[in-house]
């Protein structure tokens, strides 16, 4: 058995040396595979016969109790909720075994809803799974586009940017029916518990038999497994629940910026952990007891979003419920005219300013606007400090 794949690896390390080779030559590795073209057939042979030698030995065969994968590659149902069987009785006739029918009914029936809403579960993960799918792609090509740059407010990119809200949309419905779920589950867990309380006081109801004190302690055990199976359930629905909300708030804002982008042509962000050495001259980042970004508007078209949108990031992940202040900065060269021209000129520019922030994300109850003069600048600038 080893010579084979000894022959096989031969016949490689030669083809190889034909292919590195160029005195060789195509006839030369046709030559190659007719020396092996003889050899192919039994080849073949051995490795067909090589699994089932392997099979022979201690390899067992799959269970067939293991579960079928997923249809259409999707989440598989939720494995761990398997409803219990309710053993049924029979009917001795007393009033207590009556009692004990009515409870294994109510049982029996919340071990069918159990089954159906575990299955509600599965078809929830994946309807949430496949419209997260395709946010995401929609998101990646949008980035794709934007990081290789791209029109201001591509039509092409609303149309994919539209799509993306759809599926967030959609994500966010699921969460509907997920809690909707989540309400049904903890109903059925108060059923099944006052059943428990139920079956645990017939057992001092009178005028029972032996048959009827063992049907109640196998019902009592059967419940019980109900309750952990339930308890289960719930679990899962509400960790469903917690974790598509925070991914759709978090997405929510990921689209803002998105929508700001597209309107730029430029992907805000794309540069993480920009520092003051990459921003240009008309943009300065902060150190402590200074603005958090100073913007001068020397020359038309400045480009501040990319280190703007760093720096309230930065500022942001420090301190989440950061206010901000934007200050209209104007230099206070020349004549009276010129100076209240020069003011209001600052203060178009941080109205932008502003507007690219609330773009981003920052609250327009967080930010505040003000204006100043300043002898040594040269030009107007805008500020923006935390507060």
């Amino acid at each position: 058995m080893r010579g084979i794949p000894a022959k096989r690896g031969l016949k490689s390390g030669l083809l190889l040396a034909c292919v590195l080779t160029a005195g060789l030559g195509l006839s030369a590795c046709a030559e190659i595979d007719n020396m092996f073209e003889d050899g192919g057939s039994d080849m073949a042979a051995s490795d067909a016969a090589a699994p089932a030698a392997a099979d022979a030995g201690a390899m067992p065969a799959p269970s067939a109790n293991l579960p079928p994968p997923a249809a259409g590659g999707g989440i598989a149902p939720v494995a761990t909720i398997t409803p219990v069987t309710i053993e049924s009785g029979p009917d001795t006739g007393t009033q207590v075994n009556k009692t004990i029918q009515t409870l294994r009914s109510q049982v029996a029936g919340l071990e069918g809803k159990l089954g159906a809403n575990a299955q509600r579960l599965a078809d929830l993960r994946n309807n949430g799974a496949g419209a997260a799918t395709a946010y995401q792609e929609s998101k990646a090509r949008i980035t794709a586009r934007l990081q290789i740059g791209t029109t201001k407010g591509n039509p092409e990119l609303v149309s994919e940017w539209n799509s993306a809200q759809a599926s967030l949309d959609t994500v966010s419905a699921n969460i509907n029916q997920l809690s909707a779920l989540g309400t049904d589950v903890t109903g059925d867990s108060s059923t099944a518990h006052f059943a428990l309380d139920q079956i645990s006081a017939t057992f001092n109801v009178s005028g029972a038999v032996d048959e009827d004190h063992r049907q109640l302690q196998l019902l009592e055990d059967e419940t019980n497994q109900t309750i952990v199976l339930i308890d289960r359930l719930l679990k899962e629905v509400s960790d469903n629940v917690q974790r598509q909300t925070a991914y759709v708030a978090n997405e929510r804002s990921n689209l803002a910026i998105l929508s700001n982008s597209i309107k730029s042509g430029e992907l805000y962000g794309g540069t993480p952990g920009l520092t003051a050495a990459a921003a240009s001259n008309n943009l300065q980042f902060a150190s402590s007891g200074t603005p958090l970004v100073v913007v001068r508007f020397d020359r038309p078209n400045v480009d501040y979003q990319q280190v703007l949108y760093a720096a309230l990031n930065q500022a942001l992940q420090s301190r989440p419920n950061a206010n901000f202040q934007v200050v209209a900065v104007s230099p206070t060269r020349g004549n009276a005219a010129s100076v209240q021209m020069a003011q209001t000129t600052a203060r178009r520019h941080a109205q932008d300013v502003m507007r690219s922030m609330t773009d981003m994300g920052v609250p327009a109850s967080r930010m505040n606007v003000a204006s100043s003069t300043d002898p040594a600048a040269a030009s107007s600038e805008v500020r923006v400090f935390i507060r």
